[in-house]
């Protein structure tokens, strides 16, 4: 399973392969591996190991440090969005409320949204 780290690392490694315009088969050449362990590497399927990850450095003319920058902000934002709303998705009520609403014609699923997000201002609205 993959971890944040590797899903970041792999995002970063897939946009500055992009950057340069090499394919996963041009680097995986200049690093001597198969280019569907690249591909594993860009999805977080596989982990980089600190010595690939030098010589990926090295291929992509990178430091090292790129790989990691914007790490902590994005494991930050996860963890918000998943202490906002992670909970609310796994409760069988939210997921039966979703599954009727898809099962409602277009014209009232924009009629019953209209509603809740009334009746949500009508909620926050303080009496006077």
């Amino acid at each position: 399973m993959a971890t944040d780290i590797d899903l970041h690392l792999g995002r970063r490694l897939r946009r500055r392969r992009r950057l340069l315009g090499l394919t996963q088969q041009q680097l995986a050449v200049q690093v001597g591996i198969r280019f569907q362990q690249i591909q594993k590497y860009e999805c977080g399927a596989n982990r980089i190991s600190a010595a690939r990850l030098w010589q990926l450095s090295e291929a992509l003319e990178t430091p090292i440090s790129y790989f990691y920058d914007g790490l902590a902000e994005a494991i930050e934002r996860k963890e918000t969005a998943n202490a906002n709303g992670g909970e609310m998705f796994s409760r069988k009520e939210t997921l039966d409320l979703i599954q009727a609403y898809y099962q409602l014609g277009e014209r009232p699923r924009r009629r019953l949204l209209d509603l809740a997000k009334s009746l949500h201002t009508e909620g926050e609205v303080s009496p006077s």
